[in-house]
């Protein structure tokens, strides 16, 4: 046994419980967490439902989450606003004691009279929270993980689709130029090659008339 108690304790902790709150005060807790350590919680608010008799889930409740770490002139390292139920993640960059408290509200406007009829509280929290590094905590979003790198993927992939297409756009653009160019340098030929053959039919011609005007002065 005193082999496998300090195993244990470098395992994830798990702690999951539900509590009630009236909406007047935060309910707070305070953990001793080690440097590096990974905190994970999972959260949903319920507010009892006199017509039903049972407590419910809406979207009327909201959720306000607050870290702060007490070592370090209450600093806060988490500050949101969630739904009736929601995730929260932070890390302890330092060794100290970290105060973690959840405010409630609702758009209801029963949780403060139904303290009276719930001493416990008019809104009920379930909370699971894990603490720790391992891969427990990570395996919660494993499957994230792996739809964003498939994303990655498919996004590299349809990169290097449009590399290549770009790679035979430019290959045709460039046949495209040299056929313009080859075809630019034979009309230029032809060109040439035609005023050359005017000049020497009009030379022609000039030779001939003259000879023709010499002529016939002379007869």
């Amino acid at each position: 046994m005193r082999a496998i108690l300090p195993l244990l304790c470098l395992g994830t902790v798990a702690q999951a419980l539900y509590f009630f709150i009236d909406g007047s005060q935060p309910k707070c807790f305070f953990e001793e967490l080690p440097k590096d350590t990974l905190v994970v919680g999972h959260y949903s608010a319920e507010e009892w439902d006199d017509n039903t008799r049972t407590w419910s889930k809406h979207d009327g409740i909201s959720i306000y989450i607050s870290v702060d770490e007490l070592f370090d002139n209450d600093h806060r390292v988490v500050s949101q606003r969630g739904a009736a139920g929601g995730k929260f993640t932070f890390s302890a960059h330092e060794a100290g004691e970290h105060k973690i408290c959840f405010t409630p509200s609702s758009s209801s406007g029963r949780q403060n009279w139904l303290s009276v009829l719930h001493p416990n509280g008019g809104i009920k929290l379930t909370l699971d929270l894990a603490i720790g590094e391992s891969s427990e905590i990570e395996s919660t979003d494993k499957n994230k993980l792996k739809d964003i790198s498939q994303r990655v993927k498919d996004l590299n992939n349809r990169l290097q689709d449009i590399k290549r297409e770009q790679i035979f756009q430019r290959e045709r653009e460039a046949e495209f130029r040299d056929q313009s160019e080859s075809t630019n340098s034979r009309v230029v030929r032809w060109m040439f090659i035609q005023i050359v053959v005017l000049g020497i039919t009009c030379a022609w011609q000039l030779s001939h008339l003259r000879s023709f005007f010499i002529k016939q002065k002379l007869t």
